[in-house]
């Protein structure tokens, strides 16, 4: 028999699967449950392998099994009946989306209350199906909102941007950072020299818009500069377009391909650049330019509703137009070289509004005052 939970977190992927919206689902369920709730996560079974229920870092885990992948989605006729389950024997239920379930998710989760995360307006490249999947997301992300006691995200900025507005401001809307790891202390052990080092940290898909970096880069002609692309191309939902970023790179040996990192890695590959750049085409926070702004780093970023804020908020960095790589270039250039106070005093700025604390205690207030 399922046990009482305060609440269950619901998503698509969870752990080991890494995205920011992953991360900050692991977050809110782990931190909440340090702080003394009974926290469950409902999650798809994306990889055969991963048990149906385990518990992780105070929080149990249920993964419900999958028949069929559906590109960024899956086809599980179980995940409802769970999910049914689980939000019934919750206090509250939060519900993750962009998520294909997110509709029928919502409808059986009987009385209790709905807080719903919009983390994203879903964003695939173009063409008929791309049309067809972001609609039909759309539709479900919309029956979720009508049935929330409260709705999340992670700014003002994005929110107000979000098709989805006109329904998020009449479902009690409150703006919640990410939550955001502070990844001081690592050592620098990816620099080669010291020449500019620029680096890029995420999932290598078209959606982060990586090759117009790899372009930019190639206009700076020191030969000792080095971009450091690291990230997750093997087993990425949807598909990675690694072979278009290879081809861009275009064997130029000052760039490197490092591959996915986690843990120590991480806290080593944001000591090891001076700058970072985060060129998407699609973006509505980016953790990854967050942590690396609370370690010390500025960002280049590209002006998305959402993307852009960690840096407007911070003025940590710089703002170019999406695709624009001379812009980006120029970005990178003016950062290059600036001083250390003004980045450990933007960085003291970052951590204090992007923190894991401060983005939990946003949280509990909101469950709470729903509680109340």
């Amino acid at each position: 028999m399922i046990p009482q939970y305060d609440l269950t977190v619901a998503l698509t992927y969870y752990l080991p699967y890494v995205s920011g919206l992953t991360e900050t689902a692991r977050n809110v369920a782990e931190g909440m449950a340090a702080r003394g709730w009974r926290v469950a996560v409902l999650a798809a079974q994306h990889d055969a392998k991963l048990p149906r229920q385990e518990r992780i870092a105070g929080v149990d885990v249920y993964r419900a099994p999958v028949l069929a992948n559906l590109h960024r989605a899956f086809l599980s006729p179980a995940y409802p009946l769970l999910a049914r389950r689980l939000a019934r024997r919750s206090r509250l239920l939060h519900l993750n989306v962009p998520m294909a379930e997110a509709a029928l998710v919502s409808r059986v989760a009987g009385d209790t209350p709905i807080v719903t995360m919009v983390h994203i307006d879903l964003y695939l490249p173009p063409g008929l199906l791309g049309r067809a999947a972001v609609f039909a997301s759309d539709q479900t992300t919309r029956a979720a909102i009508k049935r929330s006691a409260a709705v999340v995200a992670y700014s003002d900025d994005q929110a107000s941007a979000s098709k989805f507005w006109p329904l998020m401001r009449r479902h009690n809307f409150t703006p919640i950072a990410a939550p955001c790891t502070d990844r001081r202390g690592g050592r620098p052990v990816y620099r080669q020299g010291e020449g500019l080092h620029v680096g890029f940290l995420g999932r290598i898909v078209e959606d982060k818009g990586i090759e117009y970096l790899v372009q930019a880069f190639q206009r700076i002609t020191d030969p000792s500069a080095r971009l450091l692309i690291a990230g997750n191309y093997k087993t990425v939902a949807g598909g990675s377009n690694v072979a278009q970023v290879r081809a861009a790179m275009r064997g130029d040996s000052r760039i490197r391909l490092l591959g996915e990192l986690r843990g120590q890695e991480i806290d080593d590959f944001y000591a090891s650049i001076d700058v970072f750049a985060l060129p998407s085409v699609a973006e509505s926070f980016g953790i990854v330019q967050a942590e690396a702004m609370m370690a010390g780093v500025p960002s280049v970023t590209t002006d998305l509703p959402g993307g852009r804020y960690p840096v407007t908020s911070t003025e940590f960095g710089r703002v170019v137009p999406p695709r624009d790589v001379p812009a980006l270039e120029k970005a990178i250039l003016e950062l290059a070289d600036a001083p250390a106070q003004w980045r450990e005093e933007k960085a003291a700025e970052a951590r204090r509004r992007f923190s894991v604390e401060t983005c939990l205690d946003a949280h509990e207030k909101l469950f709470n005052s729903l509680l109340d």
